[in-house]
């Protein structure tokens, strides 16, 4: 089978285990996704969405953040990690989207980008999930499948969205890379992996991951 003839098979196992991708970070807005994705950095999903719902309360817009303190910020966000550098971004963010943008998230990925703390892979999941635009956010979960999968020879996350994104059709990437991440959760973990019971290793898996 060709790369391309894998891909599509691959996809249609994905479709048919996750009809449905939710976000899994709660968030009512474009403004909340961002502040939850920023917060998701080497933490985990669950837990950001216990802290979340707190820290929303008391602002969940550009315009109620800043009138908290950045140590309020700091305190509140100190379960999800890296909080001293996590509460100085999203105050800053805040105050640059009311200055720059009237308190409104930009839905270009270079814009995004420009704002403190949100690397390409946070714009990427705000823009395909907040404004539908196509992109391919590459978490680890995503670099270590697709290497795996033998889709992207695993060199770095940018090589791998790359490959991904010339292999798979540009309409399924919003969907797909939340599908990806369901998957490498319920079936193809970093550790403890069975690969003859994964739909997917099993048919298409680097046997010499597996020794």
């Amino acid at each position: 089978m060709t790369k391309k003839e894998v891909a599509q098979d691959i996809q249609r196992i994905l479709n048919e285990l996750y009809p449905e991708t939710p976000v899994p970070l709660d968030h009512t807005s474009p403004y909340t996704l961002l502040v939850a994705v920023l917060l998701s950095a080497q933490c985990t999903d669950e837990r950001v969405n216990k802290v979340t719902p707190h820290l929303f309360k008391l602002a969940d817009n550009p315009y109620d953040m800043v009138q908290l303190s950045i140590e309020q910020i700091r305190e509140i966000i100190r379960p999800c990690g890296l909080s001293p550098t996590k509460s100085k971004a999203i105050f800053n963010l805040s105050n640059i989207l009311i200055d720059k943008y009237d308190g409104t998230v930009p839905n270009s990925l270079e814009l995004l980008e420009e704002l403190p703390g949100v690397g390409h892979k946070t714009a990427s999941v705000v823009v395909s999930q907040a404004f539908g635009v196509p992109a391919f956010p590459v978490d680890t979960h995503i670099h270590r499948l697709a290497y795996r999968w033998k889709l992207s020879t695993g060199k770095n996350v940018t090589k791998t969205e790359k490959d991904l994104k010339r292999i798979f059709p540009e309409e399924t990437w919003n969907a797909l890379h939340l599908q990806i991440i369901f998957f490498g959760r319920e079936y193809c973990p970093a550790r403890g992996h069975k690969p003859e019971q994964c739909p997917i290793c099993s048919k298409y898996g680097r046997a010499s991951l597996f020794q």
